[in-house]
């Protein structure tokens, strides 16, 4: 985020869980309540370098990237599953590339390709996708004062935009955009957002509606806010409330608390508080909670005068310096320093004194003593931040950014997402009245699902999607809704035209994981339909209409018939026609009664239609 190139935080003491692991907690797969940002200069930290990457392939405008499989070394192999996005992907649902800018209605600029020459973004998408999570892009500001402003405050301009994303978010098969405009916040002065909040709360549902008319989802990263009741200054220019019911997710940036001066980077209190106004104006599912993935380092005085060979910018109140967490250990080592952890503000901090000897720039000999502060979140930080996700029933935490914490605060998120789990819903779906998974064309079976608990108890009340995917796309459509009965059942009639692939789904709660069943696929035998009399007079022919379901135009139809056991061509052949409709006469035969059928050739499909007799008199 703007705001957000920085680096990030660590963990120094362990903290014990308030949650207790119930064997039921344990026995589950952990919540899936964990995200965060990938920028693009350090997509390499949560992802391995793969010497033989997919091949990336594009089947048409607006449908998702395919990758190709290859086959890996066991190097590759070795990296993939030992690398942060594949071994965390348990505890995630989706994971945010921190790769776009948006810098005018028709310009997003594509800062992966500029940080990343020579690792093609649609290679790496490919190994994102491999892990089965959603992938929601970040978009920053990157225009001057007030030009986003301006640019929303005009129809034509702010429709533009919303073209550019979701044509970027179609193209790339992106499962959403998630929006960190920040310039309203720390850019454009605060008398401006009177103005700029209503033109963004137009340029929000147009967006929505857009995304939402594709599936994609909307994402907005935006700075705390309070209750406005309590008159406490917060980023009121980003309406929480109005645009709560146009949006999938809220991922509110509860760090950065202490910027300028030393302090915590993200009080607990202060982050309850937010999320408290949060949860208050929209349902808790949508809202996540920062986490900061770094620390600061302040420098608090300075005596003396440094010599010329000292760090640059050692000035009391100068810019702090920012460091990953997962190198916080290893500094406080560094730096001499007993870290101590403030529980007040849940975070560590300590104060350090630096030596400097040398001389100056006129070859005196000098010396000076930097006195420096600093901050940062570890483990029992991430642990009761995490708490608040259980307390509240979050959709769940957002790091800045992903892998820059240690270990053990990955472990601590964890440990509650174990601690949290919802319970597994047993998902089965079962195809009745269908022959082996092939009905005919028209013919009605029946999709039966099953949910049940880990004991075996049935799930009543659920309400589960029918979801279709067709022979010639790429992704899964409702069709159906449905709800399970007392025994956890549910059973839909449906009749297709051509073969089709079925699944049933149901979206996750705060009691129960979402599920999805085994995808099961039902062939379509064509169909004919034929119209003729039942009896004929001797020496007239007759004629014989038939339609070929589904439609299929210049398909080959022929008449035969049973004789002595085997079937042969009679008669002139007809080709169908546009409507799949054809003409076959019945020539001249004995008197009796004649076994007849149908067969249609088209390509190397062969159709024959039911036998039917007629009686020549």
């Amino acid at each position: 985020m703007s705001r957000k190139f920085r680096i990030a935080t660590a963990t120094l003491l362990s903290a014990a869980l308030s949650f207790s692991l119930s064997a039921s907690g344990v026995d589950n797969q952990p919540r899936t309540i964990i995200t965060g940002w990938i920028p693009y200069y350090s997509v390499k930290t949560v992802m391995p370098f793969i010497k033989k990457l997919p091949s990336a392939v594009v089947a048409a405008p607006g449908a998702p990237v395919t990758c190709e499989p290859n086959e890996y070394s066991p190097e590759d192999n070795a990296a993939l599953n030992t690398s942060y996005l594949y071994t965390n992907k348990d505890l995630m649902k989706e994971v945010m590339p921190f790769w776009y800018t948006l810098k005018s209605p028709t310009e997003i600029r594509d800062d992966y390709t500029i940080g990343n020459p020579s690792w093609p973004m649609a290679d790496t998408l490919c190994l994102m996708r491999k892990t089965g999570l959603k992938i929601i892009p970040t978009m920053t500001d990157g225009t001057n004062e007030l030009v986003l402003a301006g640019y929303l405050a005009k129809t034509e301009m702010r429709t533009t935009i919303v073209k550019s994303i979701v044509d970027l978010v179609m193209k790339n098969g992106f499962d959403g955009i998630d929006l960190d405009f920040e310039g309203f916040a720390f850019v454009d002065a605060n008398t401006t957002w009177v103005k700029t909040a209503p033109n963004w709360l137009l340029f929000i549902k147009e967006l929505s509606a857009q995304l939402h008319a594709s599936q994609k989802l909307l994402s907005i990263s935006s700075p705390y806010a309070f209750n406005p009741s309590e008159k406490q200054k917060g980023y009121t220019v980003y309406s929480w409330p109005d645009i709560a019911s146009s949006i999938d997710r809220l991922r509110i940036m509860t760090y950065d608390y202490s910027v300028v001066k030393p302090g915590p980077i993200g009080p607990i209190d202060w982050t309850e508080k937010t999320l408290q106004y949060a949860v208050s104006i929209m349902p808790a599912s949508k809202v996540f909670i920062g986490l900061p993935g770094y620390g600061r380092d302040w420098v608090t005085a300075v005596n003396g005068t440094c010599p010329v060979s000292a760090p640059p910018g050692l000035t009391a109140g100068a810019k702090a310096a920012v460091f990953k967490m997962n190198y916080a250990n290893a500094k406080a080592a560094i730096d001499l320093a007993t870290p101590v952890f403030d529980v007040k503000n849940s975070e560590v901090t300590y104060s350090y004194v630096q030596s400097f000897n040398g001389l100056t720039a006129k070859g005196a000999a000098t010396t000076c003593t930097v006195s420096r502060t600093v901050w940062y979140q570890n483990d029992r930080s991430y642990t009761e931040r995490m708490n608040l996700v259980a307390k509240y029933r979050l959709g769940g935490a957002a790091l800045w950014t992903l892998g820059m914490e240690d270990q053990s605060a990955t472990a601590a998120m964890r440990s509650v997402a174990l601690a949290i789990a919802p319970d597994v819903v047993t998902n089965t779906l079962t195809v009745e009245n269908a022959d082996t998974r092939q009905v005919n064309f028209g013919d009605i079976f029946t999709l039966k699902g099953g949910f049940t608990l880990k004991d075996k108890s049935p799930v009543a009340g659920l309400v589960v999607n029918v979801e279709i995917k067709r022979a010639n796309e790429s992704t899964w459509r409702k069709i159906a809704e449905s709800t399970t009965t007392l025994d956890g059942t549910i059973s839909i009639p449906v009749t297709i035209a051509g073969t089709a692939a079925f699944r049933l789904t149901t979206v996750g709660t705060w009691e129960r994981a979402e599920s999805t069943s085994s995808e099961e696929i039902v062939n379509v035998r064509p169909k004919i339909i034929l119209d003729h009399r039942s009896t004929v007079k001797h020496g007239v022919q007759m004629q014989i209409k038939g339609t070929l379901l589904p439609r299929i135009a210049e398909a080959s139809a022929v008449l035969q018939r049973l004789n002595a056991g085997k079937w042969q061509n009679i008669g002139a052949g007809a080709v169908t026609d546009s409507n799949s409709e054809f003409l076959l006469v019945m020539p001249e035969t004995k008197r009796g009664v004649v076994t007849m059928r149908v067969q249609i050739a088209n390509g190397s499909q062969v159709i024959s239609s039911s036998e039917f007799s007629i009686v020549v008199r």
